[in-house]
């Protein structure tokens, strides 16, 4: 596989970010699915085109279809489907990649160890209907390598929405409080819930007191 890389190299200026040489083992991609990225990633034309890629790289178009298909079941590359006019087109996307990349500077991790904060990340950016800035993503990172549970940080955000507040700070606040209350788990919020809205419900004793005849002094 070297080969072909070193053959890439020879044929044209090719960049790759020094992070993902690094880091690609860390995302369980073998050195075949690594060329394939170098070659897709400094492509000009983001169309998808596997005969192209088949008689660029000297593969045939049943590998090439399956290495690509194995590249995405590892949520590397994505293959969206566009609407040009009246044609519709299939275009190479590395959005999943430079969301792992950018896990990894942040955090400093591999990539297992973060495999679990991409739904939540993925989460709150749907939920705030735009992308993380790098603080948030260390924010929220710190919140799960903390004391705080995937599901936890999730119930949180959705605490968040449904009271139409969309920030950090807010959330920060909700874990706070359901941390000194020891909350740990959905049913621990849920008896929290529960118990608040029966002492909401109790009726009140009103205090019997004769205004008209106190004589205390």
């Amino acid at each position: 596989m070297m080969e072909k890389i070193i053959e890439l190299l020879k044929e044209k200026t090719i960049a790759v970010p020094r992070i993902l040489f690094q880091s690609y083992r860390e995302f369980k991609l073998t050195e075949q699915e690594f060329v394939f990225i170098i070659y897709l990633w400094n492509e000009n034309d983001k169309l998808f085109n596997p005969k192209k890629i088949g008689e660029d790289l000297g593969y045939s178009l049943n590998e090439v279809l399956e290495i690509v298909n194995n590249i995405a079941s590892k949520d590397c590359l994505e293959i969206k489907v566009v609407k040009n006019g009246s044609k519709v087109e299939e275009h190479i996307s590395f959005e999943e990649l430079y969301k792992k990349l950018a896990f990894f500077i942040v955090n400093g991790k591999p990539v297992q160890e973060e495999a679990k904060k991409t739904n939540v990340y993925d989460a709150f950016e749907q939920e705030f209907g735009r992308t993380l800035s790098s603080m948030e993503y260390e924010i929220i990172g710190g919140w799960l390598d903390g004391e705080f549970t995937e599901e936890v940080v999730l119930l949180a955000l959705k605490e968040a929405v449904y009271n139409g507040v969309f920030n950090l700070r807010y959330i920060d606040k909700i874990l706070y409080e359901w941390k000194k209350k020891g909350i740990q788990s959905k049913e621990d919020i849920e008896r929290e819930k529960k118990s608040f809205m029966e002492r909401k419900q109790e009726p009140k004793e009103l205090f019997d007191y004769d205004w008209l005849n106190d004589r205390s002094e």
